[in-house]
């Protein structure tokens, strides 16, 4: 059964489901403009081995709103609180797209509280991972997204799948659509643009699992390739038929690795 929990931490009220049962946990990271609702096909289908726990992170979904100059020690002190909270010790963490920036952060600062990581579809910042010029078009297609008057404001990023969105989860992009909150998305993709975690890469001492979308355009499989380089004994997964969302498009595909990765390493 699943259920909704929260912690607090310094005044921020953050809310994540839990389901399933068993150690380690796993902890799901959602991307930007998004909230815990993109992890539904991993929730429906690996409660039978795990638990498994998907956030709201500070300023989605039932979480709080941001206060003011939040960044990457707030989130990943917010995150080592429901971590902390589950009483189930280091947790196989997974992070999609900006969730997985935040997953190396999270390690930066609390790598005791990691067992694994599994990256999808990510980025080592967007500075980090992106020619300087993508970098600059996707600041200045950010900054015309959050200038659009209210009832013109669309958080739909650009390029996230191989091809139209899967009509299952259709309504369910929608729902979390209409739910992003420009002040978030905001800091989300500042801090995306301004991050470069290369030199981070080579320091990632946990099993790591790369879980990429073959058609992924807006973190190309190049990328993938350079964090193989980078991490110690990456090991890499290439999704056929999916882009950036892959767990939404291929969620079998997606699922099995990430059933066997934690399996191999619980």
């Amino acid at each position: 059964m699943r259920v909704t929990a929260t912690v607090r931490v310094d005044g921020v009220e953050v809310a994540y489901d839990r389901v399933g049962e068993g150690r380690p946990p796993v902890v799901f990271l959602h991307g930007a403009a998004d909230d815990a609702r993109i992890w539904t096909p991993q929730l429906d289908a690996l409660a039978d081995a795990f638990t498994l726990v998907a956030w709201d992170e500070p300023g989605t979904g039932r979480s709080s709103d941001l206060p003011p100059d939040f960044g990457f020690a707030e989130y990943t002190r917010c995150l080592a609180e429901v971590v902390e909270s589950l009483r189930l010790g280091p947790a196989h963490v997974v992070g999609l797209s900006w969730g997985g920036t935040l997953a190396l952060e999270f390690y930066r600062r609390h790598a005791g509280l990691v067992r694994t990581l599994v990256l999808a579809d990510t980025y080592a910042g967007w500075k980090g991972s992106l020619p300087a010029e993508e970098v600059r078009a996707r600041v200045e297609g950010t900054r015309r997204m959050l200038a659009a008057p209210p009832d013109a404001f669309d958080p739909t990023l650009p390029g996230l799948f191989a091809g139209a969105p899967p009509d299952a989860y259709v309504p369910l992009l929608a729902a979390m659509a209409a739910d992003v909150r420009p002040g978030t998305l905001r800091t989300q993709l500042s801090l995306m643009a301004e991050t470069d975690q290369r030199a981070l890469l080579p320091t990632v001492a946990v099993p790591t699992l790369l879980l990429w979308g073959e058609q992924d355009a807006r973190s190309p499989l190049t990328v993938a390739r350079r964090f193989q380089e980078a991490v110690p004994g990456a090991e890499l997964v290439v999704i056929p038929d999916a882009g950036h969302v892959s767990n939404l498009e291929r969620p079998e595909e997606f699922n099995l690795a990430v059933r066997s990765f934690c399996h191999a390493h619980s």
